[in-house]
Order: structure tokens, then sequence, then C-alpha cells
């Protein structure tokens, strides 16, 4: 009778070991995913994962301009009295983060903390005096002169 009591343990014990390592093992196949970087106008909010990552690391400097370039950020339709606001994940404000337009920095230094509000007219001056009707904007995770991470957006005036 004892033998049989042992037997069912260590069948628990060995169903228990399989299945850990089953699920260990799905989980290595899997993708961590990127931090998010989030666009709210008035009650309507995007979120997107990176264009680029690479894990937290510098992204090579010949696929930087790429990223910076694509034309595949997700669309948010704003007004220009419309006040944007942009987040980001804590990891990604720790290191600082900055904002791209068309592929151009917009600001010098990186913004630190997670939240900050912009007018929606600052991105819809252009010196030709005819105002663009759509603007393409970079979220760009930075580590003193490094890109760790490039969020896509665009804004399309309503």
């Amino acid at each position: 009778m004892t033998v049989a009591f042992y037997s069912g343990k260590r069948r628990r014990a060995a169903a228990t070991i399989g299945a850990v390592s089953a699920g260990l093992l799905v989980l290595s196949g899997c993708e961590k995913p990127t931090p998010l970087a989030t666009v709210t106008v008035g009650t309507e909010s995007v979120n997107s994962e990176a264009a680029c990552y690479n894990d937290g690391k510098a992204i090579k400097e010949s696929l930087v301009q790429g990223c910076l370039n694509k034309n595949t950020g997700k669309t948010v339709k704003v007004s220009l009295d419309d006040k944007i606001r942009f987040g980001v994940d804590p990891e990604i404000a720790e290191n600082g983060w900055t904002l791209f337009i068309s592929g151009q920095p917009a600001e010098q230094e990186p913004y630190t903390k997670t939240y900050r509000t912009i007018p929606a007219s600052a991105f819809f001056t252009s010196q030709t005096g005819e105002a663009p009707k759509k603007a393409n904007i970079s979220i760009v995770e930075t580590n003193g002169k490094k890109l760790l991470g490039i969020w896509l957006f665009t804004l399309e005036k309503k």
C-alpha cells in the first residue's frame, strides 16, 4: 500500500515538473514586448510598440534614418486648438525621450518624465506659409547621443 502512495506522489511530481518545463519552453519562444508610447487627443488614445527597438541597447546608426522616415505610424486626428498628450512607459523616461517631426529633432534636450502636453498648432506650422495636413511624429528614446527606440505616430489635421 505504501508503494502505491509513493508512486502516486512521484507521478504528480513528474507531471508538475513536465508542466513547468513545457511552460518555460513555450515562454522562451516569446519575445518580450517593447515598451509602449501613447498619444492622446481629447478622449482618443492611440498607443504603439516601437517601430525600431533593440531591447534597450543602441539602434545601429545605419537603421536610424530609415526608422525615422517610415510613414507607418498610427494616426490621430487633431484640430489646431487641441492639446496633444504624449506618454511613455517609465523605462523610456528613465533614459530620456525627445520628439522628432518628419525625421528631424524638434527639441534640444531629452525629456525625463512619463507625460507631457503640447498644443497641436506647434506641429502644423510651416515656414512657407501653407500649413501641412499631416505631421509625422517620432518619439525617440535616447541615452546620451545613442537612440534606443523609435515610436511612430501621424497627426492628421481634421
